[in-house]
Formats: C-alpha cells, structure tokens, sequence
C-alpha cells in the first residue's frame, strides 16, 4: 500500500514541453539519479527528493544502468520508492534508462552491441520491479559497434514492448542524424537525444541543435549546472560537504580554478540582477533554445530540486544579458 499522497496541485505549476515532433510532453526540468541515489546514499534522502519532485511536477525521472554507486543501485533505489510509494501512479511516470558504460565484466558489460543493449535493458526492469521503460537510451556511440546493429537493438526494444520510446546520449551531430535516420526507416524514430550542456560546456551549439531541430529530435540536457559549479555552493572554494569533495564523484576539487571560481562569482551578479540563484539562471540558459525540451537536474536535497523549478519563472534573457554572459565566459 502506498504511503504517499501526492498533491493534487502537483500539475498547476509546471511547465511541460513537446518533445521534438513527437506527441510526448517531457516537464521543463526533470530529475536524474546519476548521483545521491546509490547504495552508498541515506534512502530516505532519496525518497524525500523523488516524491517531493513528483509532488512539484516533475514527472521524468532518469537513470541509467550504472547509476549509483555501487552501479545499478540508483535502480534498484528508484524501484523500492517506486513500489512502495508511487505504484498507483506509474502511468504518471516517465521512467528512462540507459547501457552502454561499464556494467559487467567480459566482452558483453560495456559498448553498443545488440547483446550488452538488450541484456542491460533486462537487468534494468528487474531492478525497478516494471514490465517498461518509457524511454530507452543508447548512452553513447561505440566506435567498434556498427551504428545500425545499435539501432537495431533499440528499435527491438520498442517492439518487444521493453520500452515506449528511444533516445542516444552524447552522440556527436553527424553521428545524430545518421542515428535518426537508421531509426526513422525501422519505423521507431529517435524520440530525444541527450547531451552534455551547460555555460561551461557549449558543444552542441556547434551543430548539434541545428540536427534536432532539422530530424525533429527533443533533448534532455544534462549537468546544466556543470555539477554544482553554476550554484552557489562554490562561491567560496570547496565545501567539505559538495560534490568535489566526495571521493566517488566525478567533480573533483582541481577542476574548480581561481579563473572559473572568477566567472562563476560574475556570472552570480548577473543573476542576481535578474532576480534570480545563479542556478536558476544557468537552467534559464540552457532552456532558451527551443530544440532543449527538458533540463536535468541533479540534487543532494529537495531545496535545490525547489530553487531549480524556480528558474521556470523568468526563462527570457535580454540581448544584453546575453552578451553579458558570453563575455563572462569568455573572459
């Protein structure tokens, strides 16, 4: 039995977005259990942030086969809530999950082939305890995989009823539209893709967005805030109790320079005078193009998942604003 009663206001305020050309509506920002989800996190931390999202509108949740750690535990972390909690509103959901990194040792644990694909997407279902995903991403290229076995797989997973739809993650634009392509003529078209972008990370504004744009492609952009660097958590340095400072994650203390601290302390000025946190004018950012469906989000607590959605309140940036930002990245 449920022990959660979510809001019945839970859909007045946020803002859902056509993905691409598809008839599915993905929320403005959406949640990803990349970190603070795995074995080695407080359960009910990760409870609090699920069903207080849910309760806040956020109806995508992401993960990905290796999310955790130890991998696969921000799966299995999801699919504890989700019985427990949010079973009587699994059509409410969209649930995402991914393979392609590391998983298991051998030849079949890691890359794009139609084995490790297939493989992974089960032991994903198990571990969330569903009979679906609604999306299923190839999480990124294999260089040694052909392209076509690749989609192939993805698109076996939409027939075999594995999943509804299907997405990449991290392909480069070209790689994009050949990817599109392949999918249209199976007759399951790419639903979303899923890059890195953030004001420290601007690949996809090299051609990238003109592929979704053209293929009819939505994108869900992940680390919008450069993993906490676009927060007001490192204003100051490092804190002990940050991302940078835990030894599982992939921020590290090195990456946060004098010269990036002096952008990110401008860059919070400018947000300040937009009357915003510097993360909800990061997430404003990545939002402005009309090829980005959704920003994903990543959270220690709920108060951030709050002050992330708070972005959606002023999403215009003046020509100036803009030119501003852009010489502060530049700088």
């Amino acid at each position: 039995m449920t022990t959660h009663e979510p809001v019945e206001t839970r859909y007045d305020s946020m803002l859902y977005q056509r993905c691409g050309r598809s008839g599915l509506k993905l929320p403005a920002i959406s949640l990803g259990l990349w970190h603070n989800f795995g074995g080695v996190d407080r359960f009910e931390d990760a409870r609090a942030m699920v069903l207080g999202s849910f309760d806040l509108g956020v109806t995508h949740f992401d993960l990905a086969n290796n999310y955790g750690p130890p991998p696969g535990s921000a799966e299995e972390t999801f699919g504890r809530i989700l019985k427990d909690d949010l079973a009587p509103y699994r059509d409410e959901l969209i649930i995402s999950s991914k393979a392609g990194y590391y998983m298991w040792p051998g030849p079949y644990g890691e890359w794009g082939s139609r084995k490790q694909l297939l493989a992974s997407l089960d032991q994903s279902l198990r571990r969330m305890g569903i009979e679906y995903v609604d999306i299923f991403y190839s999480h990124r290229p294999d260089p040694e995989t052909p392209l076509e076995e690749t989609m192939k797989a993805l698109d076996h997973a939409v027939r075999s009823g594995r999943a509804l739809y299907v997405g990449i993650s991290s392909y480069a634009a070209e790689q994009t539209r050949q990817a599109a392509h392949i999918l249209k003529e199976l007759g399951t078209p790419c639903l979303i893709h899923q890059p890195r972008y953030n004001m420290f990370d601007r690949w996809i504004e090299d051609g990238l967005l003109d592929v979704l744009r053209d293929e009819g492609i939505g994108s869900i952009v992940f680390s919008p805030l450069a993993q906490g660097m676009l927060s007001d958590r490192y204003l100051a340095g490092v804190p002990e109790d940050s991302r940078a400072a835990k030894p599982h994650g992939f921020l590290k203390p090195d990456q946060i320079t004098e010269d990036k601290l002096t952008k990110i302390n401008r860059l919070n000025e400018c947000a300040q005078r937009r009357g915003q946190t510097l993360a909800q004018m990061a997430i404003a950012w990545v939002l402005r193009h009309k090829e980005v469906t959704s920003a994903l989000i990543g959270a220690s607590r709920l108060a951030q998942i709050e002050d992330a959605i708070g972005a959606l309140a002023n999403r215009t940036f003046t020509r100036e604003e803009l030119q501003t930002i852009d010489k502060i990245l530049a700088s």
